[in-house]
């Protein structure tokens, strides 16, 4: 069975740290764009942050620019977010998810370019 597995959330007070993670299993996602996205309450999921199949490209919503950095181990088919300086309104579910092609060249961050999704894992920065 595919299986994409957040970890690593938790509360945290603002200007804290948190690392999250996402470890697949079932299959390698060497050759997937991979994702974190975000839903708060009331809200819509957005795109955090991507990272390319090799690791060579990253996209990072303005929101987070210089605060949060991705990452990829091919190795432990692990994908990472190190969230720095957190804030309040950094509080939500966060999603690790894999796009649905293999090697696509141009970072994609739309919801539907996603087709496999971890069960999130919930940050709640207090302030």
């Amino acid at each position: 069975q595919v299986q994409l597995v957040e970890s690593g959330g938790g509360l945290v007070q603002a200007g804290g740290s948190l690392r999250l993670s996402c470890a697949a299993s079932g299959r390698t996602y060497s050759l997937n764009n991979m994702a974190w996205f975000r839903q708060a309450p009331g809200k819509e999921r957005e795109s955090v942050s991507v990272i390319s199949w090799n690791g060579g490209s990253t996209y990072y919503a303005d929101d987070v620019k210089g605060r949060f950095t991705i990452s990829r181990d091919g190795a432990k088919n692990t994908v990472y977010l190190q969230m720095n300086s957190l804030k309040p309104e950094d509080t939500a579910v966060y999603y690790c998810a894999a796009d649905r092609l293999f090697a696509r060249r141009v970072i994609a961050t739309g919801l539907s370019d996603f087709n496999s999704w971890g069960q999130g894992t919930q940050v709640t920065v207090s302030s």
